[in-house]
């Protein structure tokens, strides 16, 4: 039973859907079959049951897909523990600027713990570069929010995360309990500076385009809303405005995924990625 195979296996067990897991794992759907079903062979049991419903795991696969993250971890660790008896080990994490997440803590405990001898490098970065800077090779993992042009990364989704808007307490829209997008018509919203990412810009400007001042950081974005009244967006989770902001949940807005990127596979990028997976599980 290899590593590999197992890596295959649990990335269909999460997907439940082989062509979702071959695209995850950036390779055609036929030789990720093949390799399940010389598993399922070995093994001597069916690992996954197949129907035009879709995929589904047997009680044979539930109990393997534990104990397969568990090897799989186990294996960064070795990997990551060698690189690291090998020489001086950095690895340089790439955060938003509004970042206040408190799993990251857990994250970083974890990795922590497990990676005693590695030096991690936290490169904090604005809203202007979704990747924080992945792209340009100042860092080895991000830690950010999506949608944005993930072409040529490796991308993870660890949660997902409702929206709101953000607006003055005195704002006429204050008090309601949800919005909608219409809502909002008409009113100024922030802007990113030329050059952003088209995918990111989108997102937080509802779908259209809109007018506003350019900001480049959360800080700046709220001031916008204290002093001009425009609209600001912010994630619901772990969300504190302050008393003079409200943040209202915008029903009809899709959830601002939260993923970790990466572009290079290294054993302690493999185990950074496993790790954070294992801590967002939690």
């Amino acid at each position: 039973m290899e590593l590999r195979t197992l890596r295959y296996f649990v990335a269909v067990a999460e997907e439940l859907h082989f062509g979702r897991a071959a695209a995850r794992l950036h390779m055609s759907q036929p030789p990720l079959s093949r390799a399940i079903q010389q598993l399922e062979a070995d093994l001597g049991t069916p690992l996954f049951r197949r129907s035009s419903a879709g995929v589904s795991l047997t009680p044979a696969g539930a109990a393997l897909v534990k104990e397969a993250r568990k090897l799989l971890v186990q294996s960064e660790q070795v990997r990551a523990r060698v690189a690291a008896a090998a020489g001086a080990a950095t690895l340089t994490v790439g955060i938003l600027s509004d970042s206040t997440d408190p799993d990251i803590s857990r994250l970083a405990a974890a990795y922590r713990s497990q990676h005693p001898n590695v030096e991690i490098h936290i490169r904090e970065t604005d809203l202007t570069d979704p990747t924080c800077g992945l792209r340009a090779g100042h860092v080895d993992i991000a830690l950010t929010r999506g949608p944005f042009d993930e072409t040529g990364l490796r991308v993870h989704e660890l949660r997902s995360d409702p929206v709101g808007a953000v607006l003055r307490a005195d704002d006429p829209l204050a008090g309601r309990s949800q919005l909608r997008l219409a809502d909002l018509d008409g009113r100024r919203w922030f802007q990113f500076p030329p050059g952003t990412d088209p995918i990111w810009q989108s997102y937080w400007n509802g779908g259209r385009h809109r007018e506003g001042p350019v900001v480049r950081a959360v800080q700046e974005c709220l001031q916008a809303v204290l002093w001009n009244g425009t609209i600001g967006l912010a994630p619901l989770t772990n969300h504190n405005p302050g008393d003079e902001l409200v943040t209202i949940p915008i029903q009809d807005l899709p959830p601002s995924p939260l993923v970790i990127a990466w572009t290079e596979t290294t054993p302690l990028t493999r185990s950074f990625v496993q790790t954070a997976k294992a801590s967002y599980r939690t």
